[in-house]
C-alpha cells in the first residue's frame, strides 16, 4: 500500500510539472531544522552514553514526524493562507499540490518517522513524538488556533517538546533536566509569535484568526511580550540550578536575555509597530543561541 501511495503521489504531481521543492516547502524545513537543533541538544545533554546510531536515527524519525505535522498544518490552513501575505504562496494555497497528495505525503512521512523511532530508538520516544504531532497538527491547527487568543500559549507545548524527545531517545525515560529545556521553548513561544502577530494584525483580522493583538489590542500584546521575556530570563537559568549547564551558558544567556528584554521594552514604549519584526527576528536568533550555548558549555 505504501508503494502505491508513493507512486500515485509522484505520478500525479511530479509529471504534471509540480516540483520536489514544493513538497520540501510543505515540510517547513527551517522550523524543522530549529526543532532538530533543540532535539540534538537534548540528546547530548542527556545523562546516558552517547550513541551515534540513536543520534542519527532518532533525529531522522523526529524530523519525518515533524515534517508530517507541518504538511497537515499547510493543509488545514490553506484557506487562511490565501488571505495572508506571509503565507499566500504556500504550495497548497496556490494549488501547486492537491489536498489529496498532501495527505498522502503527510502519511508517508509520519509512518516512516514512527517506524524508525519504534524499531531503532525506543517506544517511549516514538509515542511522545506521535502525541507531539497530534498536538500541533490536530489540537492546535484544527481547534486552538481558531478558538482562543491563548492559542499559541497552549499549543506552544507541542512545539516545545523536541529537546525532551531527544533526551528520551538517549535515556528511554523523562528527567527534570529535559523538562527544563521544554519550559524554555514553551515560555519563548508567545513573545516570539506575538511579535509577528503584531506586524500582521490586519491579516489575522481578515482571516478571522483570534490572535492576541486582534482580540485584546496591540498595546496589551506588547505588555504581554515584555512580561514573558522577563519570565523567560528566569526560566533560562534553570539548567544552571539543575546542574545541566554551567558558567559559560549562564554568562551567554544573560547577555541574550538583556537584549531580548531591551527589544521588548522598546517595542512596548513605541506607539508604532516598527519594532515588531526586529523583535521577531531576534527571538529566532535568541533560541538558536540559547541551545548552542548549552552545547558549548557541555563540550567545554
Amino acid at each position: 500500500m505504501g508503494r502505491i501511495m508513493l507512486r500515485n503521489l509522484v505520478v500525479s504531481d511530479f509529471f504534471m510539472g509540480k516540483t520536489i521543492s514544493s513538497y520540501f516547502t510543505l515540510c517547513k524545513p527551517r522550523v524543522v531544522m530549529l526543532m532538530l537543533l533543540t532535539s540534538m541538544v537534548g540528546m547530548v545533554l542527556a545523562p546516558a552514553p552517547f550513541l551515534w546510531r540513536i543520534f542519527i536515527l532518532g533525529n531522522a524519525g523526529i524530523a519525518f514526524m515533524a515534517a508530517s505535522a507541518a504538511v497537515i498544518n499547510h493543509l488545514v490552513d490553506q484557506h487562511i493562507d490565501r488571505l495572508m501575505r506571509r503565507t499566500e504562496k504556500r504550495p497548497i494555497a496556490q494549488g501547486i499540490i492537491s489536498s489529496k497528495n498532501a495527505i498522502i505525503f503527510s502519511l508517508i512521512l509520519g509512518v516512516l518517522g514512527f517506524v524508525i523511532l519504534v524499531i531503532f530508538v525506543n517506544l517511549l520516544c516514538a509515542v511522545l513524538t506521535f502525541f507531539t504531532l497530534i498536538g500541533y497538527a490536530g489540537i492546535y491547527s484544527l481547534y486552538l488556533k481558531h478558538a482562543t487568543p491563548q492559542n499559541i500559549v497552549i499549543g506552544g507545548l507541542a512545539g516545545a517538546t523536541p529537546p525532551l524527545l531527544g533526551w528520551v531517545a538517549m535515556t528511554n525515560h523523562i528527567d527534570l533536566g529535559a523538562l527544563a529545556l521544554v519550559l524554555i521553548i514553551f515560555v519563548w513561544t508567545p513573545p516570539h509569535f506575538w511579535a509577528l502577530a503584531i506586524d500582521r494584525v490586519e491579516e489575522y483580522k481578515k482571516a478571522n484568526v483570534p490572535m492576541l493583538p486582534v482580540t485584546h489590542g496591540i498595546q496589551y500584546t506588547k505588555k504581554n511580550i515584555f512580561w514573558y521575556t522577563i519570565v523567560l530570563s528566569m526560566v533560562t537559568a534553570l539548567p544552571v540550578f539543575m546542574h545541566v549547564s554551567g558558567l559559560i551558558y549562564l554568562m551567554g544567556v544573560t547577555v541574550l536575555n538583556l537584549r531580548f528584554i531591551y527589544l521588548a521594552v522598546r517595542l512596548m514604549r513605541d506607539e508604532t509597530n516598527r519594532f515588531a519584526m526586529p523583535t521577531f527576528h531576534y527571538s529566532i536568533i535568541y533560541l538558536m543561541s540559547v541551545f548552542v550555548l548549552l552545547l558549548l558549555d557541555h563540550w567545554v
